[in-house]
Parts: structure tokens; sequence; C-alpha cells
């Protein structure tokens, strides 16, 4: 009798363990989309696209090597593995998460999300390449496009940084990417320039600011920053900054304040949590 309780008890524990493993697992909670948040680098992370994506990150960053015919990804030639191609990090991912969400990255929120794609090597080269995978029937149904001087609007922005071919883009009549302008750079920035082509302008903060932080922000180099961000906004662009201070610190968020205070869109960033914390504290 004691040898049939113990076979019953074995075979209700594992039972018990087989419908636990096929059970639906209930969906975590949806995490509120942070229109301002950018992942640099996010292909360093652990769960490329995944990670910021959890974070509620609109904005992405990716960059790409052209190599024996494949968009690699990866910060240095030295990073780069056949595996980790731009199809399967994220345009891959992409997709199926926007099937999956009804044409939309976050699901049931509308708005813009960004993938930020930097060219490292041959530019000219590079883009058309990528330009070919864009347009493909398997990813062109998500990327916003131009068409002969309209803009369709669709789940994802595709910027394209780095060693960009502007003449190249600039003659297209349809295209499936924009331009990452520079605010030193004549015709990128503000009233004149077009943000059809040109949607966001960028550049380093070193280049442009000599405050990292501490104390107050010089009255000049406020001026000049929010003059900055309304030159863009009256032309319809978008601003992000690279290379501000990203180790947490009080010089940090004093910096990300004056960057959301001015209308910023995008806050560059390798720390998704702290910027997520940041950013949702309220």
């Amino acid at each position: 009798m004691q040898a049939f309780h113990r076979i019953a008890v074995l075979v209700l524990t594992i039972l018990g363990v087989l419908a636990s493993a096929t059970a639906p697992v209930l969906a975590s909670p949806r995490i509120k989309p942070l229109s301002q948040a950018h992942a640099h680098n996010d292909y360093e992370h652990k769960r490329p696209l995944f990670d910021a994506l959890d974070n509620g990150f609109t904005s992405v960053e990716a960059d790409i090597y052209l190599v024996n015919g494949a968009l690699l990804v990866g910060h240095d030639p030295g990073d780069l593995r056949p595996d980790r191609t731009l199809q399967s990090l994220y345009l891959e991912p992409l997709r199926q998460r926007v099937i999956d969400n009804r044409g939309k990255v976050h699901a049931g929120r509308s708005g813009l999300f960004q993938l930020l794609i930097d060219l490292k090597n041959n530019g000219a080269t590079t883009y058309t390449e990528l330009d070919r995978v864009l347009r493909s029937p398997r990813y062109a149904f998500m990327f916003s496009q131009y068409i002969s001087g309209k803009i369709v609007r669709n789940a994802v922005d595709v910027v394209v940084s780095g060693d960009r071919p502007r003449e190249l883009m600039s003659g297209q009549k349809q295209r499936f990417a924009f331009y990452d302008g520079r605010m030193t750079s004549p015709g990128d920035l503000g009233p004149g320039s077009d943000a059809k082509l040109a949607a966001l302008v960028s550049d380093n903060w070193t280049k442009l600011f000599t405050w990292n932080g501490a104390g107050q922000m010089p009255a000049a180099e406020k001026a000049k920053l929010q003059g900055i961000v309304t030159k863009a906004h009256k032309a319809g662009q978008r601003v992000r900054f690279w290379a501000t201070p990203d180790t947490p610190s009080p010089e940090r968020e004093a910096i990300w304040r004056q960057l959301v205070t001015v209308g910023v869109d995008h806050l560059n960033t390798d720390d998704l949590s702290g910027l997520r914390a940041f950013l949702t504290r309220g």
C-alpha cells in the first residue's frame, strides 16, 4: 500500500511539472514607452533590441559594416560575427513584433519608433545594400517611406547615420530611410533644411558645449542649446546629442534635466535602466 502511495505521489508530481511547463505564461505588465529614450550602441546589451523594448525605449542604434555582402552589427571590425546581422538582431524581431502588435512596435501605443543605423564602412556601397534589404517585400511594410515628396508613416522610422551618402539618398524618389544631419553642417538644421530628408539632427555634445553638468549651465550655452532645438522643431526635425556624460552621477542627471527642459527629442544612453528610472521618476 505504501509503495502504491509513493507511485501515486510520483505520478501526480510529474503531471504537475508537465502542466506547469505547458501552461500559458501570464504576460508581464506593459512598459510605458518613453518617447525620449534612445539606446546608444544597443547591440552591446545582453539582448539587443529586447532589453531596450522591455525598458520602454522608442529608439535604438545599431552600427553596421558591409562584409562580403552581409550587414554585420558591431562597434569595431573585431567585434563582427557572421551570425550577428542587421536582419537577425533587428529586422526579424521588429518584423515579428509589428505583426504581433497589429502594426506597432509597442503594443497599443502609437508614436515614433526609430531604428538609427550607423554606417561604419563604405558609405554609399553599404547604404545601397541596406536600401535593398529595407525595400524587400519581407520588411518594407513596416518602414516609413519617402515617396516623390511625401512621407508615408509606418511602424518604424529608419535613420541613417555615420558614413551616410547624402547625395545618393537625396536623389532617391522612393526612400525607406531618413538622413541624420549635423548641427554644424550647412543645410542640415532648421528652416531651409529638408525634414523629409534630414528628419533627425545629431551632434557631439562636447564639440558644441563645455558644460559637463557641474554647477549651472552657462547662460550663453543654455541659449545656444535652446536655439538649436527651436530651429530644428520649426523645421519639423528631431534633435539628439551623443557624448553626453553617461556614468551615473549628479552631473549626468543635470544634463538630462536640461535636455528634457528644452525639448531635446532623444536622450542618448547605454544605461537603459538608469534613463528609464530618470524619465519615470515623475
